[in-house]
């Protein structure tokens, strides 16, 4: 049994870096906006709209994705869209002009999409595989890529201003973590297709098919998590500042603390989600964003606040890797949808927040973001979650560690 940790740990960290890419790429770039900027002499109008073009480029690449998926597997298409990931870096250190940028931001989204997908698969898979929950953990390395790259940036633009030299050390660490995560990844026929006994046999698919309803009840839960998320992230600053009048310092906390929450709760949602299972995480854990957000708008001030910001990163922590889960057991169609749905709900969110903001007042607008919390834990109730049964000879022997 001690082969069989080896084995796990092995395929963890294979997939623990593909999320790191990720999370690593997406803010290398991000961090460098303002010097895009300056470089291009962009309007502030100009770089929302590049924003907007990554994200859509990751949202409309579910067909691609679906199609991909089921004609490579999990494993050549996670290398592949990581590796391309890698390329998209020294070519935005060198692009000419604005229409470039956005055809290279664009192929960026689409290739966020088809690794979001596969890394996915194979975390599924592996926890299809050894029978342990391990997604919540990869999805907090995700933000540990993403810290790191913000590090990175500041250290490097403290030697150097040039975009090349940044692009090329984060390419270098992109594709070292690649070719060293490539030999542990699952292979065709580990990656999840064919795991799930209780997933509906697979058929030959050709052309378009509907999604089944069990998919579209995932896809909405990841729609109004995602939404919920990125709210947050988008409006948190601004709801502290303007609302509840704290001061220019700590403003930025709202965001803090939501990240900091989300990460912590991740590093423990696999303990829960093999105590209580998927399906109660979610539901209880939206239920605990929605109520805790909602009492902070209420209560006001900048203390309640905090603490009902706490709640949301704390309660949706666990609802993207939980959907996630549920989805790959479904299929690759069902996974690749449901991340799209994802997507756009993360796209779309602060900007509807924004609307309804602009129509009424931001408190509103917050109250939208608990309303979409609590409507994750209704979608969940709809979900058929995977049975967690304790599995004896695995947690005797991979004691004390095996959560």
């Amino acid at each position: 049994m001690i082969r069989v940790r080896d084995d796990f740990r092995r395929h963890q960290l294979a997939i623990a870096a593909l999320f790191f890419v990720l999370g690593f790429q997406y803010a290398t770039w991000v961090s460098r906006v303002p010097a895009l900027k300056a470089g291009l002499d962009l309007s502030e109008a100009q770089i929302g709209l590049l924003l907007m073009t990554c994200g859509v480029g990751a949202a409309v690449s579910f067909p691609l994705v679906a199609v991909l998926m089921r004609r490579f597997g999990s494993r050549l298409l996670s290398v592949v869209s990581a590796l391309a990931l890698g390329g998209i870096l020294p070519a935005l250190s060198v692009v000419p002009n604005y229409p470039v940028t956005l055809l290279v931001l664009f192929c960026d989204g689409v290739a966020v999409g088809c690794l979001n997908v596969a890394m996915n698969a194979q975390g599924a898979a592996l926890e299809a595989r050894f029978e342990r929950t391990t997604m919540s953990r990869l999805h907090a390395t995700f933000s540990a890529g993403s810290l790191l790259a913000a590090l990175l940036a500041s250290a490097v633009t403290a030697v150097t201003g040039t975009l090349a030299v940044h692009f090329g050390l984060a390419v270098v660490l992109l594709v070292g973590l690649v070719a060293v995560a490539r030999p542990a990844l699952l292979a065709d026929g580990e990656d999840g297709e064919d795991a799930p006994a209780e997933a509906a046999p697979k058929k030959e698919r050709r052309g378009f098919a509907l999604p089944a309803m069990a998919t579209i009840w995932m896809g909405l839960a990841m729609v109004f998590g995602t939404v919920t998320e990125g709210a947050m992230n988008d409006w948190s600053a601004l709801y502290l500042k303007d609302v509840v009048e704290a001061s220019a310092g700590l403003a930025p906390m709202g965001i803090a603390v939501v990240s900091v929450m989300m990460v912590l709760a991740r590093i423990f949602a696999d303990g829960w989600r093999t105590r209580f299972g998927d399906g109660r995480i979610v539901r209880a854990g939206s239920l605990l964003a929605g109520a805790g957000l909602a009492l902070a708008l209420l209560t006001g001030g900048v203390l309640p606040t905090l603490l009902g910001f706490a709640c949301v990163g704390l309660g949706v922590a666990a609802v993207t890797p939980c959907v996630y889960v549920a989805a790959a057991r479904q299929g690759s169609d069902a996974l690749s949808l449901v991340a799209a749905m994802g997507t756009t709900g993360l796209l779309a969110g602060p900007a509807v927040i924004g609307f309804v903001a602009e129509a009424t007042s931001l408190v509103w607008g917050m109250a939208a973001v608990a309303a979409s919390a609590a409507i994750v834990s209704l979608c969940a109730t709809r979900i058929r979650w995977p049975a967690r049964e304790p599995r004896v000879p695995l947690d005797v022997h991979l004691a004390p560690d095996a959560t």
